[in-house]
C-alpha cells in the first residue's frame, strides 16, 4: 500500500484542487480501510497518517503563503475537515490531518 501511495505522486500535482484529489484517491483509499480496517487497525493508521503529510506537502507547493509554514498548511487542511468531514475516505474513518485520531489503538 505504500508504494501505491507513493506512486500517486500527491504533494507533486499542485494543479489539482482537494476536491479532484479526494476524486482521485478517495475510492482506493476506502477500499483499503474497509478491507484492512478491520483486522489490521494498528498497520493501517500510519498510513492514513502519512497521506495526511502529503497532503500538508500539497498544500505548501500548491499555496505560496504557506510555502515553508508546514504547520499552518496542517491547520488549513484541519480546517476543510471539519467543514467537509466526508472529503477523503480517511477522514470518515477517524484520521484527522491536525494530529488528533478518533478511536486509536
Amino acid at each position: 500500500m505504500g508504494r501505491v501511495l507513493r506512486s500517486w505522486h500527491l504533494a507533486n500535482r499542485s494543479d489539482k484542487t482537494l476536491a479532484d484529489r479526494a476524486r482521485m484517491f478517495s475510492n482506493v483509499v476506502q477500499g483499503w480501510i474497509n478491507y484492512y480496517g478491520r483486522f489490521y487497525q494498528s498497520q493501517l493508521y500510519p498510513l492514513l497518517r502519512r497521506i495526511n503529510d502529503y497532503l500538508v506537502r500539497w498544500a505548501c507547493r500548491k499555496f505560496k503563503r504557506l510555502r515553508r509554514r508546514e504547520k499552518k498548511a496542517r491547520e488549513l487542511l484541519a480546517a476543510s475537515a471539519r467543514r467537509y468531514p466526508d472529503l477523503f475516505a480517511h477522514l470518515r474513518f477517524g484520521v484527522k490531518p491536525d494530529g488528533w485520531t478518533m478511536g486509536a489503538v
